[in-house]
C-alpha cells in the first residue's frame, strides 16, 4: 500500500539489480585512485542520500588542491561513471547503470527507532511514473517511532533531497554524530527537536542537525 502524501493507494513494486557488464568493463579501466574516489562517492550517495563535496573528497584523500579533486572528478565524468551539475556542490550523481533499468535507487535504511546509519542496499524500487527520479531517493523505514503517522517498521519513504525543511515537515535528519533518523523537523532556540509520532517515545534533541530531505511519500507492499 502506497502513502501519497499520506493518502494510500496499492502498488506493486519493482526491484532489479543494479550494474552491468558495460559499467562494469568502465570501471575496470579506472586508476586506482579513480576507484577509491568512486568508492567513496557512491558510498556518501547510497549511505546518506546525496554526494560529497569537493572539500570532502580532498580532505578524504588528503589532497590539499580544490584542483586536484576536479582533476580525478573531470575523469570520472570522462569515463561516464558520474554526471555532475554546475554551481551545485553536492550535485554529483552516479551515472553507470544501464539505460533500461528503472525505479528510484534503494539506498538504505533510516532509523524510525534508536538512530543508526544508513546501511548499503544494492537493490532498486520501480515506483513508475507517480514519483519524479530526479532529486528523490527511497529509504527503507526500521523502527516504530512514526507509527501515529501511519509509517511502520519496514515500509519505504521517498525523499526529495533538500537542505531545508519548514517547521512541522516531515525529514530525514542528519545529527552531529552523523546518524539518520526519520521525524518531524521543529526549529526551537539553540536547537532542533527531532519529534517522533509515537507518544510513547521522547524527542530528540540536537543543536547541529540537518536536513537530507523532506518526506514526499510513504509505500507498503501488503
Amino acid at each position: 500500500m502506497m502513502t501519497v502524501g499520506l493518502l494510500k493507494v496499492s502498488l506493486v513494486a519493482e526491484t532489479i539489480q543494479e550494474g552491468s557488464k558495460k559499467a562494469m568493463s568502465i570501471y575496470d579501466q579506472l586508476t586506482k585512485r579513480q576507484k577509491e574516489v568512486y568508492k567513496f562517492i557512491r558510498d556518501k550517495i547510497q549511505n546518506r542520500g546525496y554526494g560529497p563535496t569537493v572539500r570532502e573528497i580532498g580532505a578524504k584523500f588528503k589532497i590539499s588542491s580544490p584542483n586536484g579533486v576536479m582533476c580525478h572528478l573531470k575523469a570520472l565524468e570522462k569515463k561516464g561513471m558520474i554526471t555532475r551539475e554546475p554551481n551545485m556542490s553536492r550535485a554529483i550523481q552516479l551515472a553507470a547503470e544501464p539505460a533500461h533499468d528503472k525505479g528510484l535507487h534503494l539506498v538504505g535504511q533510516v532509523a524510525a527507532g534508536v538512530m543508526h546509519e544508513a546501511i548499503e542496499q544494492n537493490e532498486r524500487v520501480d515506483f513508475g511514473e507517480m514519483f519524479s527520479k530526479k532529486n528523490m531517493f527511497v529509504l527503507r523505514v526500521n523502527g516504530d517511532s512514526m507509527i501515529e503517522a501511519h509509517i511502520d517498521d519496514g515500509d519505504y519513504v521517498v525523499i526529495k533531497r533538500q537542505r531545508t525543511a519548514n517547521s512541522g515537515e516531515m525529514v530525514v535528519a542528519e545529527t552531529e554524530d552523523g546518524e539518520a533518523t526519520l521525524k518531524y523537523w521543529h526549529p526551537e532556540k539553540n536547537r532542533v527537536r527531532l519529534q517522533p509520532a509515537n507518544r510513547s517515545m521522547s524527542p530528540i534533541y540536537s543543536r547541529n542537525a540537518r536536513v537530507t530531505g523532506v518526506v514526499v511519500g510513504v509505500v507498503r507492499k501488503v
